[in-house]
Formats: structure tokens, sequence, C-alpha cells
């Protein structure tokens, strides 16, 4: 498994919002990050910045990356986009981390 972190930000005022959302995952959506390979995926919020942190493990980078290629996750992100702040194409600002340490 490939171990993955990033960080976003939720805007202040939307934290129930975005937490409600993600308690009420779309079973398409989590049947489409398990089809890509995802596996104990988290988010978790500092509530003092809004910074998100994600947490995520794949089975490979290709199969990964052929998730935001889907309709589910296009939908997905549109319905978010109001609650976060995004790209263009309203995918998450997104900033990939640097694995430093990791004990098993």
């Amino acid at each position: 498994m490939i171990r993955k972190a990033s960080v976003m930000t939720v805007y202040k005022d939307q934290y129930e919002e975005y937490k409600k959302r993600h308690d009420e995952l779309w079973p398409e959506m989590a049947a489409e990050l398990k089809a890509h390979g995802a596996h104990n995926y988290s988010i978790f919020l500092e509530e003092e910045t809004g910074k998100l942190f994600a947490y995520v493990e794949v089975e490979s980078e290709e199969k990964w990356a052929g998730m935001a290629e889907t309709e589910i996750c296009q939908k997905w992100w549109a319905y978010m986009e109001p609650l976060m702040e995004t790209n263009p194409d309203n995918s998450p600002v997104s900033r990939e981390l640097k694995d430093v340490f990791y004990l098993a």
C-alpha cells in the first residue's frame, strides 16, 4: 500500500455542513473510491484554522489518479465546492505532504 497525506481548507462557517456531507457520503462515491484502490481514508479538521488533513492508503498511484476522472468524483467536487477552497475545475485545493516518518 502507498500511504498518502494532504492538506486542504474548509471555510470556517462550513464545518458542520462539511462533516454532514461526509457522514452521508453517497454510496456510489464510496464504491468508486474503493474501486480506485482507496483504503483507510480519513479526514481530520483543525478547527482553529479550517485546515483539513487527509490520509488515504492506495493500491497504486495510477489507479488512484483515475478517480479524478470519474463522473461521480466530478459531481462530488461540484457538491463540495461551496464549502472549501477549490481550483477552477472544482477539485479541492490540496497540497500533498511529504512522508518523513512511519512506525509500523
